[in-house]
């Protein structure tokens, strides 16, 4: 079966899918945070979550193998904190993206954030359509 004998109805969903995927990676120390964010993006067409770590250092190591197009990173965590692990990513991997994700929304966090490298800063209570709509920018999906 062909695409063209396909119902109209059919065609249109096909056609409006995103044929580009964006490649996320999850990093949090808490896991119940990664499962959540993987559960809510997996729901979104355009996006394949590519793996998860647990803290700055582990994300330095899968980056090589998974390549993702954006790093998901949360500020608060053991060992490499997400602000040292943004300064790293973005020296090792220039072409991959890093978004920014944390309960702390003070002015000094998300400069700290921003000078290390990350091409946004979303705070956790912000919504899924900012997080959303900042992955997308920063994986140069600003259309999607």
């Amino acid at each position: 079966m062909q695409a063209a004998d396909l119902p109209l109805a059919s065609r249109r969903r096909l056609s409006a899918m995103p044929t580009v995927l964006l490649t996320v990676l999850l990093v949090d120390d808490r896991a119940a945070v990664r499962r959540g964010l993987r559960m809510r993006l997996a729901l979104e067409p355009d996006l394949a979550i590519v793996g998860e770590a647990c803290d700055g250092a582990a994300a330095l190591a899968l980056v090589p193998m998974v390549r993702p197009d954006v790093v998901l990173v949360d500020v608060a965590m053991p060992g490499m904190d997400g602000i040292a692990a943004t300064a790293a990513l973005r020296a090792r991997a220039p072409r991959t993206a890093v978004v920014v994700l944390s309960i702390h929304d003070d002015a000094t966090t998300r400069a700290r954030a921003l000078a290390a490298g990350a091409a946004a800063f979303v705070e956790k209570r912000a919504g899924v359509a900012a997080l959303l709509a900042a992955i997308r920018a920063a994986g140069g999906r600003c259309d999607a």
